[in-house]
């Protein structure tokens, strides 16, 4: 069982561990671009084992994504690669195959089980369900708003984890969109057209928008336009329980990264030193107000809207 109120944050490679680690995350979220969908950065063997090293330092968890769509080949190289992860003492794996699920329990069953379904997970029945697979923990949909956050934490037989900084994903396809949509133009495409491009997507109806785009082996992603910032209400998710807070560091430098970690983990901080006199304070967001990209707002995402399915 890891800290009551666990701060996790996504690592792009082994040095971002680190300072984040130094920043005040208890837990790293890393993987290989094979197994794993969205990262900040690919990991090896040896690099996640590193990464495990230095999380030891800091009395950290490290967990590992595993929440790509599994074709028939990856299942032939997962034995090898959950084997290595039992050896390095990674603590947990994200999954939503129970193809994952089935290989942790025969050749790695000492590490936990985290039950990731993106925009699926909307129920505390289907938690449980996968708990009784051998889930610790459900990662709840991101389109969950506040009053169906917390009023599903009682009814939870696992931990709760529950993304609380950063941009989320908007849209994946297995496809080579952003390629085809050059070549279909006649622009040559010089270069990837990963992470560090800088692309984006501008729609005709909200030209203030800026959506970012990018490709990898899994695809092309589009994100969202603006980042989630629930700081000023961190404490009613404390207050309901759930127990691990993320913030996604994709595609954002490391100084602002590690002024989001520092910022709620003295929001962490004050609430576990005295829940009852705990307020939030509004200089907590100032170092990341300062390095917020002025394109890009800070909201609440669906905390405080109605999602329509």
């Amino acid at each position: 069982m890891s800290k009551k109120h666990e701060l996790l944050v996504t690592a792009a490679n082994v040095n971002e561990a680190e300072v984040l680690l130094q920043a005040g995350a208890d837990a790293l979220l890393v993987g290989d671009d094979r197994f794993g969908m969205r990262l900040p950065g690919s990991f090896t063997i040896e690099e996640t084992a590193k990464v495990v090293e230095l999380a030891t330092q800091h009395q950290a968890r490290v967990y590992v994504s595993m929440t790509n769509l599994m074709s028939n080949d990856l299942l032939k190289e997962l034995p090898e690669y959950v084997q290595a992860l039992g050896k390095i003492g990674v603590h947990g794996v994200e999954f939503n195959d129970p193809s994952v699920l089935g290989a942790i329990r025969e050749y790695a069953p000492h590490i936990q089980l985290h039950w990731n379904a993106e925009m699926t997970s909307t129920n505390y029945a289907t938690a449980n369900y996968w708990g009784t697979k051998g889930a610790s923990r459900v990662v709840l949909a991101r389109e969950l708003n506040m009053d169906e956050l917390t009023e599903m934490v009682p009814f939870l037989k696992v931990e709760a984890q529950v993304q609380i900084h950063g941009m989320t994903n908007i849209y994946h396809s297995k496809r080579s969109l952003v390629q085809s949509y050059m070549a279909h133009q006649g622009r040559p495409v010089e270069g990837d057209l990963g992470k560090e491009r800088g692309l984006f997507l501008i729609e005709a109806e909200r030209r203030d928008e800026k959506f970012p785009i990018y490709e990898d082996v899994n695809g092309t992603h589009i994100m969202s336009s603006e980042d989630i910032c629930i700081l000023e209400d961190l404490h009613l998710l404390m207050e309901a329980g759930v127990h691990s807070l993320k913030i996604e560091g994709i595609l954002k430098p490391l100084a602002y990264n590690v002024a989001v970690v520092k910022a709620y983990r003295k929001a962490i901080d004050h609430y576990i030193s005295d829940a009852d006199a705990y307020a939030f304070s509004e200089d907590w967001l100032d170092e990341v107000r300062e390095l917020q990209d002025p394109e890009r707002e800070l909201s609440f995402g669906f905390f405080y809207k109605e999602q329509v399915y």
